[in-house]
């Protein structure tokens, strides 16, 4: 197959873009994307003016579908990389299901990715219907493959594999739903990430492709291995210890960095995205150059300013800030949660699986229940954070039954209680219980989940005066009392109801003691909306 550029039938600006230069730094040929001037600029003084919009703080509940050529192997995370790991499992498989990783490569396995049974209009739809307030694909993993028609990689969804634009085909989709749409970039480690296809075809070249199915294409505009390896780089677990370029990384090249940015920039102006995530410490290539991740700040801050009569709409999760940092984007944490209230708004990336899809986590039945899901969704929103969680798809595009299970068993939940998450904000107390009066400190970038929520467990958010008590678990009994509140609530309460039943008795006796019905109206967890009386509105601490 002979390589044919994605620039045909282009916009104007790409076309400008790819006839513009005939500079050898990119195999597309394409010039530089101009980096948006405006308000921003890219300096970390002057991206600290953006803040949160009201909008993200209220969705509170977003679906990504982190999806591509990886899950086409149903072998879960990292598979791109684990595949070249001789002592890893995901060879194994590999060599099971496609043959030696020399002979049948990442590049093999992007073009093997059909994708032949996705409906994006389906499933966004279904996430919706779930109770997403907000949407995100991946544009790139880590193994460098961009899922659209992007200028600046010729190895994408639409030259190789699926032969379609599939952050088109989420955007499209979302656009007509009225959902925010989400991008990730996870392609500034790709450097690093795959020098162990060193050892396979990760050294191939364009020259090596005659006669073949990538004729034409360039191994290396993949791979990125033009460079000295990092130190040892056999071993699979530097990569952790080097992952901010630190300890032996091999440093990125200039024109690496700059076909990086020059990709988000262009996905930018092309989607007009609301939200973009950055696998990364902070941003990318922090640690060894922080003009990249400012640039791309800048551009899209000003950007969104442009479109939206001056103020900027849009939001940027990094990993791992610092307090200042925090200020200028949205701290992500993956896979875990702050164990007390943030003072700033901030984001955890969680999946009900493996990032991946992996055939066996399905075949185990070791996904996220639905009362693990909004137990985690109900505790993250009562420390002024969102919920961003992915459900695995196959690698046809598809999700498995048990997910769809899952997924409708949150929507009943959401169905009946979601006043209660949508537009919240913390309250003076965000909770008690076991897990509320013990520490669970991250670590480094997330990574402390506990998924035992018990009946003990309580939850609080407060919107538009009234307070919203949630049991992670329904109790057992008669009665359930809520101890904390009533040191905030002196007096005043005008009237109790558990949302999808009614109005219930109380007592405050001993703190706020609620009758429980004898019929649940869901069997996940109890919403308790707590109505004040007018005056004490006024006077609460909400």
């Amino acid at each position: 197959m002979k390589y044919k550029s994605s620039i045909i039938s282009s916009s104007p600006q790409r076309l400008a873009a790819a006839f513009a230069g005939l500079s050898c730094m990119f195999s597309i040929w394409a010039a530089d994307v101009a980096v948006e001037k405006g308000a921003f600029a890219p300096e970390w003084e002057s991206v600290a003016q953006w803040e949160c919009p009201e909008w993200f703080k209220d969705a509170k509940f977003g679906i990504w579908a982190h999806w591509g050529p990886q899950c086409q192997a149903e072998s879960g995370d990292w598979y791109a990389r684990g595949m070249y790991d001789p002592n890893g499992w995901q060879n194994g498989r590999h060599k099971e299901q496609f043959g030696d990783p020399a002979s049948f490569g990442m590049k093999d396995l992007c073009n093997a990715w059909k994708a032949d049974a996705w409906n994006p209009e389906e499933l966004v739809a279904l996430y919706q219907s779930v109770g997403a307030r907000y949407f995100f694909t991946l544009g790139q993993h880590h193994d460098n493959f961009d899922l659209w028609d992007s200028p600046y990689q010729e190895w994408n969804s639409v030259n190789v594999g699926p032969k379609q634009d599939i952050v088109k085909g989420w955007a499209d989709a979302c656009r007509r739903h009225g959902l925010p749409l989400g991008i990730s970039m996870h392609g500034s480690h790709t450097w690093t990430w795959m020098e162990p296809a060193r050892d396979f075809d990760g050294l191939l070249t364009k020259a090596d492709g005659a006669g073949t199915w990538w004729d034409g294409l360039d191994p290396q505009e993949l791979y990125e291995q033009r460079h000295e390896p990092s130190r040892d780089y056999r071993n699979f677990g530097t990569i952790h210890s080097q992952w901010d370029w630190a300890n032996g990384a091999s440093l990125p090249s200039q024109a690496y960095k700059q076909k990086f940015q020059n990709r988000v920039l262009e996905c930018i102006n092309t989607f007009n995205p609301d939200m973009i995530y950055f696998d990364d410490t902070v941003l990318p290539f922090y640690g060894c150059d922080e003009s990249v991740g400012l640039n791309i700040l800048a551009h899209y801050y000003n950007h969104s300013a442009r479109l939206n009569n001056g103020q900027q709409q849009v939001v940027v999760m990094g990993k791992q800030l610092n307090d200042a940092q925090k200020d200028v984007l949205l701290w992500d944490v993956e896979r875990g949660v702050p164990d007390r209230p943030q003072q700033r708004y901030w984001q955890t990336c969680t999946c009900i699986g493996q990032w991946h899809y992996d055939r066996g986590t399905y075949d185990r039945g070791d996904y996220k229940s639905a009362q693990q899901v909004i137990g985690m969704l109900v505790d993250v929103v009562s420390k002024n954070g969102n919920l961003l969680l992915s459900v695995p798809i196959k690698g046809n595009g598809s999700i498995d039954e048990k997910e769809r299970a899952i997924l409708q068993e949150i929507k009943a939940w959401m169905d009946i209680n979601s006043e209660s998450i949508y537009g919240t904000r913390p309250y003076a107390v965000f909770g008690e219980g076991p897990l509320a009066e013990t520490s669970n400190p991250l670590k480094s970038q997330g990574f402390n989940e506990k998924n035992n929520y018990s009946a003990a467990d309580v939850r609080y958010v407060q919107k538009n005066g009234d307070i919203y008590a949630t049991i992670l678990r329904w109790p057992e009994g008669d009665t359930f009392t809520f101890r904390n509140i009533m040191a905030t609530l002196p007096a005043g309460i005008r009237s109790v109801s558990l949302l999808g039943h009614g109005e219930v008795d109380y007592t405050t006796t001993d703190g706020l003691t609620v009758m429980l019905p004898a019929e649940r109206p869901n069997p996940i967890a109890p919403v308790f909306k707590i109505s004040l009386n007018k005056q004490e509105r006024n006077g609460a601490r909400i």
